[in-house]
């Protein structure tokens, strides 16, 4: 049968071969080459775990050789240039340009269809105006004892362990030459976040590695230790993260290493494990008690938390606990709330987290953004926000829908040579990022690198300023939703303010507006528990009966 073919053919070449070996010693090779097939083929037809082999022995090893690499031929040979997936081609030739300090301008005219449903776009201006500088600055945390001016663009959060050593170096390196800050990630603050100097975020996510106690617990001495550090500029505690919110996580024992147990203060030899949900409070207002104490402890530097918007009435609740502190306890404000999108994620989640859980960033941002300004909170909490952001219109768009500054983490991943080789969670990075394997992660220059980080940083946001002239605007802050234009059929357009919903300053003190999540949720969310609204607890009680 011809399913057999290969391996027929592998025994007739080895009963070929020997004779001819005989008489002449150089057909050995052809022995040799004839014998291995056929141990191929017999081991095919003699195990029992994969039935394909067991029908082709031999042939289905090509199969499996073609589909290993069919990422890389659909990526170089097949995908169209503006084809996401997850990043376009044009979208990474745009950071690598930039990254490198090259020409970046596009020749014959725009890749894109502006007619395509979707399409967006910023208008310009009959009087331009002329910006000095691009150095875009939001200050956070103006009433605390040490406030920190922040760059409009900055490094998102990644933790040394799904980064490499020499990747943490060249981003904290590019960070220091450019003026923005790198944030830790949940992993802690490592000494390859301090070698260089640059400005950074911790972020303490809910295994409070770099301030823990023995048993996993938050630890004050410990948090007040790190958090001294000058190089620390804020504290962002992670609720959840847009590439797996509500999941928490393991990093297998076998890779807890030395330099990953003393950044994260666990023990070798066991899983080092992230729990789902914070152990330091239970309670909307329990979260801002804690903002308040770790601002306490850190000597006045700004504290926010980072969420990916799951549930509306629990972003609510928190949102009423703000409300209610205000007057009472104006210290329990957070300073800032990252707002990070489901389309995010630079390392490993599930399929079904990664593709249907959580909110995308650009409705997540508005629900935050309308939320606080409904609460007459907007100018006493900054707000940034992170999801598949490498462009200067990227930025401009996320300004204007509600956000007073960006955080990108793949973008930065594309400024160190990330290829998107979609091997992020195997450890063996192609590129050296996002591995811990020596043999990998060493050959990757972290002076070269760094000064890619800054340039993409850099010449991210002298673009940034010219579409600011082009639109008569004086600073990223000006950015409105009337400012940007998407297409929404062949033959309608209209602009962000027009499609979306934005509430008036005060608007939630007086009423419930005619917004839907709104008019669903606000009413019966709480500060005092993360419990879901009393209707919706009941239908699933009802159906769990």
């Amino acid at each position: 049968m011809s399913r057999y073919s290969a391996y027929a053919a592998s025994w007739l070449l080895l009963l070929v071969s020997m004779p001819l070996a005989l008489r002449w010693p150089g057909w050995w090779w052809g022995v040799v080459i004839a014998l291995l097939l056929v141990l191929l083929g017999s081991w095919d037809l003699l195990q029992t775990r994969t039935t394909l082999r067991r029908n082709y022995p031999i042939l289905a090893h090509f199969r499996y050789g073609l589909e290993s690499v069919g990422p890389e031929m659909r990526q170089y040979f097949i995908e169209s240039d503006t084809a996401e997936a997850p990043f376009s081609r044009q979208q990474r030739t745009l950071v690598y340009r930039r990254a490198k300090n090259v020409m970046d301008v596009v020749p014959f005219g725009s890749l894109q269809d502006a007619y395509a449903v979707d399409y967006e776009w910023i208008n310009h201006s009959l009087a331009p105006t002329e910006i000095p500088d691009h150095d875009f600055r939001v200050v956070v945390g103006a009433a605390c004892a040490r406030p920190y001016s922040a760059s409009v663009f900055n490094i998102s959060a990644m933790s040394f362990g799904s980064l490499s050593a020499n990747a943490v170096r060249a981003l904290n390196e590019g960070a220091r030459r450019g003026g923005f800050y790198h944030d830790t990630g949940e992993g802690s603050i490592s000494p390859y976040h301090l070698e260089n100097g640059g400005d950074l975020v911790w972020e303490i996510g809910s295994g409070y590695f770099g301030c823990r106690d023995e048993a996993g617990r938050f630890d004050p001495a410990r948090f007040a230790e790190q958090a001294a550090r000058p190089q620390v500029k804020m504290i962002e505690i992670k609720l959840s993260q847009g590439a797996k919110p509500g999941h928490g996580g393991v990093l297998p024992a076998a890779k807890v290493s030395a330099e990953i147990a003393a950044t994260r203060g666990v023990p070798m030899g066991i899983d080092c494990v992230s729990p789902a949900r914070h152990a330091a409070f239970d309670t909307p207002m329990g979260l801002l008690r804690f903002v308040a104490r770790l601002r306490e402890l850190s000597g006045g530097k700004p504290v926010g938390f980072k969420l990916a918007i799951g549930h509306p009435w629990e972003w609510f609740g928190i949102a009423k606990a703000m409300a209610e502190s205000a007057t009472s306890q104006p210290e329990c404000l957070p300073d800032f709330i990252v707002v990070d999108g489901a389309e995010g994620g630079t390392g490993a989640a599930p399929a079904e987290f990664i593709d249907h859980i959580g909110v995308p960033m650009h409705e997540a941002l508005l629900l935050v953004h309308n939320t606080l300004v409904g609460l007459d909170l907007r100018d006493r909490v900054r707000v940034a926000a992170a999801g598949k952001i490498t462009s200067a219109f990227d930025i401009a768009r996320t300004l204007a829908l509600g956000a007073d500054w960006c955080n990108a983490a793949r973008g930065y991943m594309f400024a160190l040579g990330c290829i998107q080789s979609l091997s992020c969670h195997t450890d063996r990075c192609p590129t050296g990022i996002a591995t811990q394997n020596p043999h990998r992660w060493k050959h990757l220059d972290p002076a070269d690198k760094a000064t890619r980080v800054h340039q993409f940083h850099d010449n991210t946001l002298r673009a940034l300023r010219d579409l600011l002239c082009a639109s008569g605007l004086e600073h990223p802050s000006d950015l409105g939703p009337e400012h940007i234009l998407r297409r929404v059929s062949p033959v309608e357009i209209r602009s962000l303010a027009a499609l979306y919903r934005y509430l008036r300053p005060g608007e939630l003190l007086q009423r419930i507006p005619e917004h839907a999540v709104f008019h669903d949720f606000w009413a019966e969310a709480r500060s005092d528990a993360f419990c879901p609204p009393a209707r919706v607890d009941a239908l699933r009680r009802s159906k769990a009966s």
